[in-house]
């Protein structure tokens, strides 16, 4: 069986686990650039939904309930010690709703950092509805936002269908999807990042995620679109993280 979990490092004694969710339509090779720029410390378990990346043979996932509850089962076995989740766009959606359930099974992350997606009570304009797009327009308003695909596998019929399909799947999910009403909000530190120029993640309704938190909460606005972290590089990013996320590392023993 194909593991869920690419490993760009493996740390004895790590700080802590980051386990990150790709958006839709990517991979988690999609993210070694920015699982290179965090600590050395840190031991960062980038995740493929099923249909993506290493997982390509696998049927894609519709529906966010059950990528939430397959993320849930293959990421539990990995929790031995403090761990936290960052996930962009879907990613940012599953990596919510995973945190809710660890939380609930008795597995609380030490922090959830979500990116490039508005609040769960919002709904996004931009990204509404796209996925009942032709396979032109389709194309055409995820190159918008630099989510289209290379111009190399467009040019091949059967991997142009193969990822229009993914594509269409994972953006269903998201739009498709509606928080339980009335939840609790986390009791984990939350971050929320948004690119300044990103149509399918407005700022203000990025800042609006600090209703899901009952402890602290951080609001970071980088320059760049929806991939504003390929748009400029990860460094900058990988900082705000790493920052963002030992605030919320509990005070070493000893320490006051």
């Amino acid at each position: 069986m194909t593991t869920p979990f690419t490993r760009p490092r493996t740390v004895v004694d790590a700080e802590l686990r980051l386990f990150v969710f790709h958006h839709a339509g990517g991979s988690a090779a999609g993210l070694f650039p920015l699982a290179r720029a965090l600590p050395q410390d840190w031991e960062p378990l980038l995740y493929d939904l099923p249909g993506h990346g290493r997982r390509n043979s696998e049927p894609p996932l519709t529906d966010m309930a059950s990528m939430a509850r397959r993320a849930v089962a293959e990421l539990e076995p990995e929790i031995d010690g403090p761990f936290a989740l960052f996930g962009h766009s879907l990613g940012a959606v599953l990596a919510h709703e995973v945190a809710r359930t660890l939380t609930a099974r008795g597995h609380r992350p030490l922090w959830l950092g979500v990116s490039g997606r508005v609040a769960p009570d919002r709904q996004s304009q931009g990204v509404h509805g796209v996925h009942r797009l032709d396979d032109d327009a389709l194309l055409a308003a995820l190159d918008t936002v630099g989510g289209g695909m290379p111009k190399r596998i467009a040019q091949v019929p059967e991997f142009r269908h193969r990822f229009l399909r993914l594509v269409r799947a994972d953006l269903g999910a998201v739009a498709s999807h509606r928080p339980e009403p009335g939840r609790a909000p986390l009791a984990c530190p939350v971050s929320a990042y948004a690119g300044d120029r990103d149509p399918w993640a407005p700022v203000g309704d990025v800042a609006a995620w600090a209703d899901e938190t009952s402890t602290a909460f951080t609001h970071r606005t980088l320059p760049g679109g929806h991939f504003y972290f390929a748009d400029h590089g990860p460094d900058r990013l990988a900082r705000a993280l790493a920052a963002d996320v030992r605030a919320a590392l509990p005070a070493p023993v000893g320490r006051t």
